[in-house]
């Protein structure tokens, strides 16, 4: 199996060799996987946000939004040009330097851990060595950025609402970072590219999910909390806080949240696809796909077919779990403020430990099984 590329590294050495000098081709890199993240990131909160409209009126039987435009999708893009248009209105009394880079801070650390994630096979911005380790210090972030606009809007549903988001990232970061140690403990790697090497070989059955079933479900519990998904949402819990840390947001400051929302729930399905599903790893072998088509393995034409098919496999695995998501909020009523941090901290906490130390002596008994 042929490892991820570097698409930085690449894109350098090919302008290097036109002639262009190191320093200006690595100022040419610069801005283009940021714009292309925050182009593809744009695009997805808007199919996100028209799936989980369509996933809802499907499943409580409803007429949705779905005449505004073919399938409804102009619906999703008349709220992005409200939201662009919107007055910005910043309170009087409120710390409006704070109110301003609240959302800010909520919204960068998300497009930056994208950096690391790898579409398919050879479609990665970076395959940075400590690449998981990254994207849990970006995480961590995000928190700040909350409880800043939770105080700086000098409203008193606000500062709840951004407490709540911090102690819940804070409660749900260390369960997540202790599934994902298990998964780099396994792989011996905490780059994204050899974790979903490491699942190679063995089709469905090497996948992380059948060795670290406590780790999936901790993962994927931790992830819908860090996204304020229900049942967790908590921090603008409607009934008891109006809109949380959002109450006093408009026009494109509370856009950056709605973004963020939705990207940090995109973010998280691929990254649990990458983890436990594969990545790109498809249930049909390039060798059995060159057989079918009567193609060499080395054939250009073939290895295309195979990134394409490596690129779709990642995206429908995410889809899955954005679907499943999407269909929890609909089915499952909200907890309140302390089961939320009871599970966190009493339950999911001392899983994630003994899940870890069962890796680590499974690893050393079992070493050819689990990644020894």
């Amino acid at each position: 199996m042929n490892s991820g590329i570097d698409l930085q590294e690449t894109f350098i050495d090919s302008l290097m060799g036109l002639g262009i000098p190191p320093g200006a081709a690595k100022a040419i890199w610069m801005p283009l996987p940021m714009f292309l993240i925050i182009i593809g990131a744009t695009v997805g909160v808007l199919v996100v946000v028209w799936l989980e409209r369509k996933i809802s009126a499907a499943a409580q039987q409803r007429i949705g939004p779905e005449f505004a435009g073919p399938l409804g999708v102009l619906q999703a893009v008349a709220d992005g040009i409200k939201l662009v248009f919107k007055e910005d209105i910043v309170p009087a009394k409120s710390d409006s330097i704070l109110f301003t880079l609240g959302p800010v801070i909520v919204v960068i650390p998300v497009f930056l851990s994208f950096l690391v994630v790898p579409f398919g096979q050879n479609l990665v911005i970076t395959d940075l060595n400590i690449g998981i380790f990254l994207w849990i210090a970006l995480s961590s972030i995000a928190p700040i950025g909350l409880l800043m606009s939770g105080y700086a809007s000098n409203n008193k549903y606000s500062l709840l609402g951004g407490l709540r988001a911090a102690a819940q990232s804070i409660s749900y970061e260390l369960p997540l970072a202790l599934a994902v140690l298990a998964i780099a403990m396994m792989s011996n790697s905490l780059s994204t590219i050899d974790i979903v090497e490491q699942q190679s070989g063995y089709g469905i059955l090497g996948w992380n999910v059948w060795r670290q079933p406590a780790g999936f479900l901790i993962f994927w519990i931790s992830a819908l909390a860090e996204c304020e998904r229900l049942p967790f949402d908590l921090p603008e819990a409607e009934e008891e806080l109006v809109a949380g840390y959002q109450t006093e947001y408009s026009g494109m400051k509370f856009g950056l949240f709605y973004i963020g929302s939705y990207v940090n729930l995109i973010l998280s399905s691929l990254l649990f696809a990458i983890l436990y599903l594969g990545g790109w790893e498809s249930p049909i072998p390039i060798e059995l796909l060159g057989n079918l088509l009567g193609a060499d393995e080395t054939s250009p034409w073939l290895q295309v077919i195979d990134a394409a098919l490596g690129i779709t496999m990642t995206g429908l695995k995410a889809y899955f779990l954005i679907f499943l998501a999407i269909l929890l909020r609909w089915t499952v009523p909200r907890v309140r403020i302390d089961q939320l941090l009871n599970l966190g901290w009493k339950f999911l906490l001392p899983v994630g430990l003994v899940n870890l130390l069962l890796t680590a002596g499974l690893k050393l008994a079992f070493p050819v099984a689990f990644g020894g």
